[in-house]
């Protein structure tokens, strides 16, 4: 699998390997092909997970990491792609479905959204929430207790 996406895609695609976990990086515009080959070709059908990790001091600031599983193989990969602030990609909701709630969570919890999603919207926060809880420069106690004065009329916990 690897000698043939580096066959096929050259740079687009870095096959890694840490501590025994599979993971490809991958350019942005090459996630939706690679995601589809990895369903259909390599028989990666169930994607497991698909969360982000945010570096504010990096140009690219999100990685955006999906975590799928070969129930036919028994193996995992993990495939990852960075993005900017403001950037997006494609839904992978075609491919799996089960990645509908998967990216709304990514975008509840980072702000990236998903092109084509069919219903990008908040899943875990109120919809009236500002801001984005894992972004590492989001400030986590000063939007609890406005959020909590403001819609359940008491002081925060904090």
């Amino acid at each position: 699998m690897v000698a043939k996406f580096k066959r096929e895609y050259g740079s687009g695609v870095a096959p890694l390997t840490y501590l025994g976990q599979n993971y490809m990086v991958v350019d942005r515009s090459l996630i939706p092909e690679i995601l589809q080959i990895l369903r259909n070709e390599e028989q990666f059908d169930y994607c497991v997970d698909i969360t982000a990790v945010h570096y504010p001091k990096r140009e690219a600031q999100f990685d955006i990491v999906y975590v799928l599983y070969s129930f036919q193989h028994n193996e995992r990969v993990r495939v990852k792609t960075q993005i900017k602030d403001g950037e997006s990609v494609r839904t992978a909701v075609e491919i799996w479905p089960t990645a509908n709630w998967l990216e709304r969570e990514v975008y509840d919890m980072f702000g990236i959204t998903f092109d084509g999603h069919p219903d990008m919207k908040r899943i875990l926060l109120p919809d009236g929430w500002k801001g984005h809880p894992l972004r590492k420069d989001y400030p986590i106690l000063q939007q609890d207790q406005e959020w909590v004065q403001i819609n359940l009329g008491i002081e925060s916990g904090q």
